[in-house]
């Protein structure tokens, strides 16, 4: 554990100062790289330096005690102290196992968010549209910025499904968790005899990547160009700006049509689908996985009911938790404060992969 600590200490000494030095500032890419590592080892540079200073402490102790002719009161007080390093060291032990287990190398990655309506007809557009809001609201906390890249508006109000990408720090590592079926509980506006109705929404969550990471050959594309529609299919550009990709060899579509330029309109929609390329090629990882590893791994399946939002109860409950802290004031959630059941997930999940074995 020391060794391996100090490693860690070093590289995080070293990556402070490529960050000082002039070459790499002006490389932004390389930059913004050597900025999120640096952040991720931050914190365990600050615990790791004082488990160290402690297990130092405690083999001065002991030496101490082995000195021949120690005085008795000297002798009580460093066992004393002894008793409370060894505490410590324990409680220090246990962030530590915490912290240093194997991070998702997409954590750090910017991504791409789809909804869409499912059961319950035009409630389950308005509830699409009100976890779009809940993410909007979540992403401001966050200082994350929000970017639509394609949606259809639903009759009603909200959206049979709408795609939007978030930016910002640890986007997608806690985006991720959002992934699967989504339900409500409520009396719709439009239902008028005052029954509660269950919809659902699926949540989808990619990771954003780059052409490095997903090489898309051109002539595998058909893209159309189209005009731009807004709701009940009024044309709200007179020109053809929108972008809809075909991806031959899986079937995969995309469009975008949120900008009134053309290029930006392709450059969105190439991004989710070389985000949606990505999830498939780490779909097909993942079916490779042994299945005891396949329970730490998030798999994020649409097809699984993770959350409810029950309106008249005034609680939302996440299926992935149990006990008493599963459930949360639904009014708090909706209004984008999600980020304690993200953490509870979080710790659920790294508790499980503690107790599963799992290494660095």
């Amino acid at each position: 554990m020391e060794e391996k600590l100090q490693a860690i200490i070093n590289r995080f000494g070293e990556l402070t100062n490529m960050l000082a030095a002039p070459d790499i500032m002006s490389d932004y890419k390389r930059f913004s790289e050597l900025s999120r590592e640096h952040k991720r080892l931050e914190r365990i540079v600050a615990v790791g330096k004082e488990y160290l200073r402690i297990s130092k402490h405690i083999r001065d102790n002991k030496e101490l005690l082995l000195t021949p002719g120690i005085d008795s009161e000297l002798k009580q007080l460093a066992n004393d102290e002894l008793d409370e390093l060894s505490s410590n060291k324990e409680h220090l032990e246990e962030q530590l196992q915490m912290l240093l287990l194997p991070r998702d190398p997409n954590d750090d990655k910017n991504c791409i968010v789809e909804i869409r309506a499912g059961t319950g007809g035009d409630e389950a557009g308005i509830f699409a549209g009100d976890l779009f809001r809940m993410y909007q609201r979540f992403a401001d906390r966050k200082g994350w910025q929000t970017e639509i890249i394609d949606f259809n508006e639903s009759e009603r109000g909200g959206y049979k499904e709408i795609v939007f990408s978030l930016a910002g720090e640890e986007a997608y590592g806690m985006m991720k968790y959002e992934s699967g079926v989504h339900r409500v509980q409520r009396v719709p506006e439009t239902e008028a005899s005052g029954r509660i109705h269950t919809s659902a929404a699926t949540v989808a969550v990619l990771p954003e990547v780059d052409d490095i990471e997903v090489h898309i050959n051109e002539n595998d594309l058909r893209i159309d160009i189209f005009r731009s529609g807004g709701k009940g299919g009024q044309n709200v550009n007179k020109v053809e700006t929108a972008v809809r990709i075909v991806h031959l060899p899986t079937g995969i579509v995309v469009q975008c049509q949120d900008e009134r330029s053309q290029l930006k309109n392709r450059e969105k929609a190439m991004k989710v689908l070389r985000a949606r390329l990505y999830e498939l090629e780490l779909a097909k990882q993942q079916s490779e996985i042994s299945s005891s590893r396949k329970d730490m791994v998030k798999s994020g399946d649409r097809s699984d009911k993770i959350r409810t939002y029950n309106y008249p109860q005034n609680r939302v409950t996440d299926h992935r938790l149990e006990g008493d802290v599963k459930n949360y004031s639904l009014q708090e959630v909706i209004d984008g404060d999600i980020e304690p059941i993200i953490r509870q997930l979080q710790l659920a999940e790294r508790t499980a992969m503690l107790q599963a074995g799992a290494t660095v």
